[in-house]
């Protein structure tokens, strides 16, 4: 169990700021602790904390995509297609770390 003021060791989201045009927060996948199923209904910017590889599978768990972020650089994602979602995996030894900052509507 975690000491009072230390964060739980567990892949997570965590709220950095939100209003009504994007939200940010960040993402911390720990290895073999999968991101759960979600979706991103609009387009995001991800700029990594750490590097990392990250296997995005579907929800029978097939493998779909795979993302190799390189700490401190930034990416764009599209939203995804109509009616899927996705989960993020993190194989490597050390948890992967990153800013997500997705809009609230499409320009």
């Amino acid at each position: 169990m975690a000491e009072a003021g230390q964060t739980p060791a567990i892949t997570r989201r965590e709220l950095q700021f939100e209003n009504e045009h994007l939200k940010v927060w960040k993402t911390i996948i720990l290895p073999n602790q999968p991101l759960n199923l979600h979706r991103h209904d609009h387009g995001r910017a991800i700029i990594a904390l750490t590097s990392g590889s990250l296997d995005v599978i579907d929800e029978t768990g097939e493998k779909i995509g795979n993302y190799d972020w390189k700490q401190g650089r930034a990416y764009w994602l599209d939203a995804d297609p109509p009616g899927t979602v996705h989960g993020d995996v993190n194989h490597g030894p050390d948890p992967i770390e990153v800013i997500v900052v997705e809009l609230k509507k499409d320009s």
